[in-house]
């Protein structure tokens, strides 16, 4: 079992001095790991299914569908197509791939000039 040793020096009653052990219990389990695995999330729309999928599946899973602390209800796609310059779509994950999703959405922000237009 884990356990957690402290020892208490010098504890002393009136009659004299004396050395207590005390122990106690943090909570670890023998049948958790004490460290999660890289591969666990918080949020099951988080997790990216290993298995081969199409771009139309991709777009079907959704992450997040509940309200809000203020009442609205989100719903967000774990998956964001995006066209590709050569015409292709390709699916960027909603936490794994968030900085390519940021850039894809700074890209579209700008116009044939490179401008940064704001709408």
């Amino acid at each position: 079992m884990n356990k957690q040793e402290k020892t208490n020096i010098n504890a002393s009653d009136n009659s004299s001095d004396r050395t207590d052990q005390v122990t106690q219990d943090i909570g670890l389990s023998p049948d958790k790991p004490e460290r999660p695995s890289a591969n666990d999330v918080v949020n099951p729309g988080d997790k990216i299914d290993s298995s081969a999928q199409t771009i139309e599946e991709k777009a079907q899973q959704v992450a997040v569908d509940a309200p809000d602390i203020t009442g609205d209800h989100i719903k967000v796609p774990t998956y964001f197509i995006v066209d590709e310059p050569e015409g292709e779509q390709k699916a960027l994950h909603h936490v794994k791939d968030a900085e390519e999703i940021s850039d894809v959405i700074r890209q579209a922000r700008t116009d044939e000039e490179g401008n940064r237009t704001w709408r």
